[in-house]
């Protein structure tokens, strides 16, 4: 098992060599799976479905922001000055959901 240095989290190269050692796979093997898992999510979220799933762990699913228009004189909640609002263009984000065996993980 790879050796964590304090509180950092895992290094990709310390993730790719704790693998190779659990699994006793040489580590090529393991940065190609882990090559193709991102090839594969890449596809699934460009396609026309936006949702891949990595069963027990994460939901990962593209969402279509619509554009919003400029609005003049919106109160600031903070301050209470009035100011005006640019208008944004329609984007698109990626939303990670956590599923229930993973929260369980975190929990545990």
């Amino acid at each position: 098992m790879a050796k964590k240095s304090g509180n950092k989290p895992m290094t990709k190269t310390e993730i790719l060599r704790s693998i190779s050692e659990s699994t006793g796979l040489p580590k090529k093997d393991v940065v190609a799976v882990m090559d193709a898992l991102t090839s594969e999510i890449q596809k699934a979220l460009k396609g026309s479905v936006g949702v891949f799933s990595i069963p027990g762990l994460v939901k990962i699913v593209r969402v279509k922001v619509p554009a919003k228009p400029a609005q003049k004189g919106v109160k600031n909640p903070f301050t209470g000055e009035l100011q005006d609002r640019p208008a944004k263009p329609a984007s698109v984000k990626v939303k990670v959901r956590a599923l229930k065996s993973l929260k369980a993980m975190a929990a545990g």
